[in-house]
C-alpha cells in the first residue's frame, strides 16, 4: 500500500499532468461561521507540501467572525501569540475551479489527524464524533440537501433582487414548484451541477423551491460522514461563483425574504452496523423511537448549530415546513426531525431545522450526538405529530438564550468537546453583539 505522502503526491502529479495550465491551488478550510480561509499556492510548492513538507496556518483563522474580524475568546486571537497550527492535504479533493477568470484549482486542508488538532476546528470536531461512533460499531450514512437562491447579480441600495427569467427578462416573482423553472434556468442549474460534479460531489436530485428563484439539490447517501460534509461546504463555495460567472448572486442566506420560505439544510441520516443492518430498524424499529427521542432532547440546546446567525432565527416558523417547536413525525414536512416512508433496509432520520448557511460539519456532527444519545439512553419520544398536531417541546429563538443553553449542556460538552462548545458559544455571542453595534435605518424611523 501506499503511503499517505506516496498517495497525496501521485495525485497533486496526476492533477498538474491534466491541467498544465493552473499555476496556483486554494487550500481551503471552513471556519466556525461557515466560511472558507486559506493560502494560494504555488502549484509546484505544493507538490512538495504532498511530500511532507509541514502546512502551517494561523490557528485563529478558525474563530473568525462572520465578517471576518477576530474576537477575543478567553485567551485565543490577543493573549496566545497568535500561533500557526499545522494542516494537512485531504486527500481526493484537489480539483480545477472552473468559475474563475484564470485556471486554478482548490484542495481542501484540516488539521485532524494532524499531530496537535485545533479542538473547535469544525471538522475536527466531526471527525471525533465519527471515530467515537465507529468505536462503538456504529456507521452513519449521509445525505445532504441544500436549499438557495437565485438573485439578479445588481444589488439595488444593497438589497437583493430576483433572479430574471432568462427567456422571458422578467423577474422571476413568482414563487411556485413548477418543472418549468429548471427548463428555464438549465443553463446556470447545468452549471452548477456539473461544476459539483467536477468537484467529486455526488448530485442527484434537483428541485425548483416555492420560493421565487428558490432551487434544492440534493445529494447522494454517502458511508463517509466527513466526505458527505465536504461536500456540502464546497458545493456552497462552488455554487456562489458559478452563479456570479452566468450573471446571478446564489446566497444560502436562511431567509432572504420575509413574505418567502427560508432555505434549511436538510439532512437524512442511518445508522449501520459493520455487517450492513441498519440499527434503526432492529427490535421492531425501537432503536428508531430513542434515536428520534435524544435528537429532540438536545435539539434546543444545538440551536446556535443549526441557527447560526441573526438572520438564520427568522427562518423558525416561516411561511412552510419550518418548525418552532421540537417535534418529530412519520412522512411529516411539518416536524423538526421526519421519518421518510422506507423499507427497513433504508430507515433514517431527516434532521429539518438547519439553515443553509449553517455550518455542515457541526449540524453533522450535533445530529449524530442526538442520535447517540438518544440510543443510550433508550427514552421513549413524545407523540410524534401524526398523533397529536400540538406535540413538541420549545426550544429558544433568540441567539443569546440559545448560546446560554447550549453552552450549559453537560452532554453536549461531553460529546463534542468543553473547548469547542465554550469557543462556538463565545463566537456566537460576539457575533450577535457586533450586528446590533450597527443603527439601521429603522431605528430612525421608528424613533427620531
Amino acid at each position: 500500500m501506499k503511503s499517505p505522502s506516496a498517495t497525496l503526491l501521485a495525485e497533486v502529479r496526476t492533477f498538474r499532468q491534466n491541467h498544465p495550465d493552473v499555476r496556483y491551488v486554494d487550500l481551503i478550510a471552513l471556519d466556525i461561521p461557515g466560511h472558507f480561509y486559506g493560502k494560494r499556492y504555488p502549484v509546484e510548492m505544493l507538490e512538495k507540501v504532498a511530500a511532507g513538507s509541514p502546512l502551517k496556518l494561523p490557528q485563529n483563522a478558525v474563530l473568525l467572525g462572520a465578517q471576518g474580524g477576530l474576537f477575543k475568546i478567553g485567551d485565543y486571537c490577543f493573549n496566545d501569540g497568535d500561533p500557526d497550527a499545522n494542516r494537512r492535504l485531504v486527500p481526493g479533493t484537489l480539483k480545477p475551479v472552473n468559475w474563475e477568470s484564470q485556471p486554478l484549482g482548490q484542495m481542501l486542508i484540516t488539521s485532524d489527524g494532524t499531530e496537535a488538532p485545533i479542538e473547535f476546528e469544525p471538522r475536527e470536531v466531526l471527525a471525533k464524533v465519527l471515530e467515537r461512533l465507529q468505536h462503538q460499531g456504529i456507521h452513519p450514512v449521509v445525505a445532504f440537501e441544500l436549499e438557495f437562491y437565485l438573485f439578479d447579480k445588481q444589488l439595488e441600495n444593497g438589497l437583493p433582487q430576483f433572479a430574471r427569467d432568462p427567456l422571458s427578462g422578467d423577474a422571476d416573482d413568482q414563487p411556485n414548484l413548477h418543472i418549468e423553472r429548471l427548463s428555464r434556468f438549465s443553463d446556470v442549474l447545468d452549471d452548477m451541477a456539473q461544476t459539483a460534479k467536477d468537484q467529486g460531489i455526488d448530485i442527484t436530485v434537483i428541485t425548483a423551491e416555492i420560493g421565487p428563484g428558490q432551487f434544492e439539490i440534493n445529494f447522494g447517501h454517502c458511508d463517509d460522514g466527513l466526505r458527505a460534509a465536504d461536500w456540502a461546504a464546497l458545493f456552497c463555495r462552488s455554487t456562489r461563483g458559478v452563479a456570479l460567472k452566468q450573471g446571478y448572486r446564489a446566497s444560502f442566506m436562511a431567509k432572504p425574504y420575509l413574505q418567502f420560505p427560508g432555505s434549511g439544510m436538510h439532512v437524512h441520516v442511518s445508522l449501520y452496523d459493520a455487517a450492513g443492518n441498519n440499527l434503526l430498524a432492529a427490535h421492531q424499529q425501537q432503536p428508531l423511537r430513542h434515536a428520534v427521542a435524544g435528537c429532540l432532547e438536545l435539539l434546543p440546546q444545538c440551536m446556535p448549530i443549526f441557527s447560526p446567525n441573526h438572520n438564520a432565527f427568522r427562518r423558525l416558523g416561516g411561511t412552510v415546513n419550518a418548525a418552532t417547536r421540537a417535534s418529530w413525525g412519520f412522512e411529516d414536512r411539518d416536524a423538526c426531525v421526519r421519518i421518510p416512508d422506507s423499507d427497513p433496509r433504508n430507515l433514517r432520520i431527516e434532521h429539518r431545522p438547519a439553515s443553509a448557511d449553517a455550518n455542515p460539519y457541526l449540524v453533522l456532527a450535533a445530529i449524530l450526538v442526538g442520535l447517540e444519545h438518544g440510543l443510550e439512553a433508550k427514552r421513549e419520544p413524545i407523540a410524534p405529530l401524526n398523533e397529536d398536531r400540538n406535540s413538541g417541546t420549545d426550544f429558544p429563538v433568540e441567539m443569546l438564550d440559545a448560546v446560554r443553553a447550549m453552552q450549559q449542556q453537560p452532554v453536549l460538552r461531553d460529546k463534542l468537546g468543553a473547548e469547542f462548545v465554550d469557543v462556538y458559544c463565545e463566537n456566537k455571542r460576539q457575533d450577535h453583539l457586533a450586528f446590533q453595534q450597527e443603527i439601521h435605518a429603522r431605528e430612525y424611523r421608528w424613533f427620531l
